[in-house]
C-alpha cells in the first residue's frame, strides 16, 4: 500500500456513494462531476490496493470491501470535521479575545463609543478593559499584559509602536464665583504658573502634558494633586483653586454653566491620544479596534 495520506475529499465521495446508492448520485452530493468522480475513485483504489465500486453498465455502487473502507472513513471524516472545528474555535477565540488597556480620560470618555462600534463590528468580540494612568498603561503593554493601550501623554515608549488615534486639548477652568471668573482677558503662561492649581497625580498624561507646557515658567507646587478626574472636578466645582483637565471631561459641566472654562494666551495644551502596542503590527482584534477610533491614522 502507498504511505501517502488518502485524500479526505475523496473518502467524503466514498461515503456519499455508500449512502446516496450510486456514484453519481454520490458525485452529484458533494459536489464533484461524475468524470472526475471516477478518476478519483480509481485513484483511491489504486493507492489502498482494493476495489471499492462494483462496477456495471446500470451504475456503480460500494463492495463489501468497499463498505469497510467506508465505515473507517466515516470515522476518519468525524475527527477531521472535529478538528477543524476545534482550530476554527481556536482561531476565533485568538481573534476575539483583546486584553485593553486606557488612561482614565480616554477609558472614560472614548473607549465606550470605540468599543460599541468594535461589538458591531466583531459581535462575538471579548474585551477586557484596565483603567490606570498613562505611565501604568506603557508597562501593561510592554509587559505583555495587555494586548494594546491608549494614552494621552506626550512621551513614547522605547519599545512601543505608537499609532494616533485622537486629539484633545487641556482646559484651565474655575467655579462661577472664582475672580478668574470675570475676567475679559485671558491668562498669560506666567500668571497660569504662578498659580496653585487643582491638577491629577503624577504619571497621568493630563499631568505631564500640563507639566512640560509649563516648565519653561517654573510652575509652583500644585494646590491638590487627585488620582482621578471626578476628584479634580468635584474640587473645583466646590469653588476651590482652578484646575486643568481635559475638554472631554468638562464638556457637560461647561454646558450646564456648573465651570467656567478661561483661556491661556500663548501656550499650546493639546495633546495626542495614541494607541500602543508591542509587535510590529498588532493582533488583528486590536487592530480592529484601532481602526474603529482613528480610521485614517497611519503608524508610527
Amino acid at each position: 500500500m502507498n504511505a501517502r495520506w488518502p485524500d479526505l475529499a475523496v473518502l467524503e465521495l466514498l461515503t456519499a456513494v455508500s449512502e446516496r446508492g450510486g456514484l453519481g448520485a454520490g458525485a452529484r452530493a458533494v459536489g464533484m462531476a461524475q468524470p472526475n468522480a471516477s478518476r478519483a475513485m480509481r485513484a483511491l483504489e489504486k493507492q489502498l490496493g482494493v476495489d471499492l465500486l462494483v462496477r456495471r453498465p446500470s451504475g456503480s455502487r460500494v463492495s463489501e470491501e468497499g463498505a469497510v473502507v467506508v465505515d473507517w472513513a466515516r470515522r476518519v471524516l468525524d475527527a477531521a470535521r472535529e478538528f477543524t472545528s476545534v482550530a476554527e474555535a481556536l482561531a476565533a477565540q485568538h481573534t476575539a479575545h483583546l486584553d485593553v488597556a486606557a488612561s482614565m480620560t480616554v477609558a472614560e470618555h472614548l473607549v465606550p463609543g470605540w468599543l460599541a462600534e468594535l461589538r458591531r463590528e466583531i459581535p462575538d468580540a471579548e474585551v477586557r478593559l484596565r483603567v490606570h494612568n498613562s505611565s501604568h498603561v506603557f508597562d501593561l503593554v510592554a509587559a505583555g499584559d495587555c494586548d494594546l493601550g491608549f494614552v494621552e501623554t506626550p512621551y513614547l515608549h522605547p519599545t512601543l509602536r505608537t499609532r494616533t488615534v485622537a486629539r484633545d486639548r487641556l482646559v484651565v477652568v474655575v467655579a462661577p464665583g472664582h475672580p478668574w471668573a470675570a475676567r475679559r482677558h485671558g491668562l498669560a503662561p506666567e500668571e497660569l504658573a504662578a498659580t496653585p492649581l487643582v491638577v491629577r497625580e503624577p504619571g497621568s498624561g493630563t499631568r505631564v502634558t500640563l507639566d512640560e507646557a509649563l516648565a519653561p515658567y517654573r510652575p509652583v507646587p500644585p494646590a491638590l494633586e487627585s488620582g482621578s478626574n471626578a476628584a479634580v472636578l468635584a474640587s473645583v466645582s466646590a469653588g476651590a483653586d482652578p484646575a486643568v483637565l481635559s475638554e472631554l471631561v468638562i464638556a457637560g459641566p461647561l454646558r450646564r454653566g456648573d465651570l467656567i472654562a478661561i483661556p491661556v494666551t500663548g501656550l499650546d495644551l493639546t495633546r495626542e491620544i495614541r494607541a500602543v502596542w508591542r509587535s510590529p503590527q498588532p493582533p488583528p482584534a486590536a487592530a480592529a479596534l484601532i481602526a474603529v477610533a482613528a480610521p485614517a491614522a497611519t503608524p508610527r
